[in-house]
């Protein structure tokens, strides 16, 4: 069964096309959680609600999870509760972009 450090990994793998930094290193993934049964629920969010960007996100997610071994089912829930802000970047990206 995968783990959630192997989906997280996965994960680095899908990136925003308008950034081009992985969304794992962006802070969009706010929580992995995975059952005894191999469902892979991701909490993730946007850089800003109404992202052109977001289904085809959302589609890039599930394909890279499902590449994983054991995983029966995915599901991505879409928050912006917290906001996302570029405090939430990895901090040595976040100044290599400018922030």
């Amino acid at each position: 069964m995968s783990n959630k450090k192997e989906v997280m990994k996965a994960l680095e793998d899908v990136y925003d096309p308008e950034i081009g930094v992985d969304i794992v290193t962006l802070g969009l993934i706010y929580d992995v959680s995975i059952n005894s049964e191999g469902d892979v629920h991701v909490l993730m969010t946007f850089t800003f609600p109404g992202c052109p960007y977001g289904p085809q996100l959302e589609e890039e997610v599930k394909d890279a999870i499902k590449e994983l071994k054991n995983v029966r089912n995915t599901k991505v829930e879409i928050t912006f509760e917290p906001a996302w802000t570029p405090d939430k970047i990895d901090p040595d990206v976040r100044a290599a972009l400018g922030f």
